[in-house]
């Protein structure tokens, strides 16, 4: 069955909250993405070595953290293969929960967001559930229902050394009340076994992560020789419906860029999940010049016009407050007779 897609304005995901404005996932983060406009707050999830589920972009902790500057962990620095990928540093499921406390976050992009390193040193890692509580108490506070949207990070990693991240996710949210496809929750993996498997437990939304290239590394480890090319083909798309309620792309799945990062004519991946029944949220926006096309070059705004105008269901976005403003505009449009 075809649903819907038409005069909805899109939701805007706080991409590790604002994470423009401040470290990323952090609560002060995801506290001003609130504030912002934001829909949705997303954090990244990794585990601690007792099984706590928290909120890091990587489980190697040393772009986001002051970890380097602990002495007492200086003995835990160490190299592990993460996805196929070798990595140097130190990794969150080699702390318990108590450990990661006594850490504080900094900016990981300190040559281009220097104003965040003014908070270096200051917040803490958060928990799921000081992530959930902050939500309700944020949304008690104005009134307005705020989503969150996790993503599941290395899941087969995570599986391979006894810490699978779905169970305690599945518990936690059970425990504070998200049942049901109307949920304010999207879980989200750039994996599909899974997602495939959270299908078989919940009715929670799920929604499948499409990189521009490579493959899901669940498929390098199966041999399951299809790519993320291969998943936004019609039949791919087909395949997702099966499991999942939208698809989370990369923005140049959508308008690809040419080699001089000049955008090109948008492609059909917006009508062609539609018609299977899958919504569309497309990753990342960011105000800064290094990250847009050579056709927005300071005009952010532009650039997300351009994805609305193409029926997009949702944006992430470093900054909620750009996205916000350009969402009202569309909001305008469309109860303009």
């Amino acid at each position: 069955m075809v649903k819907d897609f038409t005069g909805k304005p899109p939701i805007i995901i706080a991409h590790r909250g604002a994470s423009g404005y401040r470290p990323e996932h952090t609560l002060a983060a995801y506290e001003l993405a609130i504030a912002l406009g934001a829909d949705y707050i997303e954090p990244d999830l990794v585990s601690s070595k007792d099984g706590v589920l928290i909120a890091r972009h990587e489980n190697e902790i040393s772009e986001t953290t002051d970890v380097a500057s602990h002495a007492e962990f200086a003995h835990r620095r160490t190299t592990k293969i993460i996805d196929g990928e070798s990595k140097t540093g130190w990794f969150t499921e080699d702390f318990t929960l108590v450990e990661l406390k006594t850490l504080r976050a900094k900016e990981r992009i300190p040559e281009v967001r220097s104003q965040n390193t003014a908070y270096d040193g200051l917040l803490e890692i958060p928990t799921l559930q000081e992530i959930i509580d902050l939500v309700k108490a944020k949304s008690a506070e104005i009134n307005r229902a705020i989503g969150i949207y996790p993503e599941t990070k290395h899941p087969t990693y995570f599986k391979s050394i006894g810490l699978a991240l779905e169970e305690p996710l599945l518990a936690t949210l059970t425990a504070n009340g998200y049942q049901g496809a109307n949920a304010p929750i999207f879980i989200q993996s750039f994996e599909v076994s899974n997602l495939q498997d959270l299908s078989t437990k919940t009715d929670l939304p799920l929604v499948q992560l499409l990189n521009n290239s490579g493959k899901p590394y669940d498929f390098v480890v199966s041999g399951d020789e299809r790519t993320y090319a291969d998943l936004v083909t019609a039949s791919g798309l087909e395949e997702i419906y099966k499991y999942a309620q939208a698809v989370g792309i990369h923005k140049n799945l959508l308008v690809p860029r040419d080699s001089n990062g000049k955008l090109q004519s948008p492609t059909s991946l917006v009508i062609d999940a539609h018609t299977v029944g899958l919504l569309v949220h497309v990753w990342t926006f960011r105000n800064e010049d290094c990250f847009l096309p050579l056709d927005f070059q300071g005009n952010p705004q532009g650039e997300y016009e351009l994805f609305l105008s193409l029926g997009v269901d949702g944006v992430f976005s470093d900054y909620p407050d750009t996205v916000f403003a350009v969402n009202e505009n569309f909001r305008f449009k469309l109860c303009s007779p």
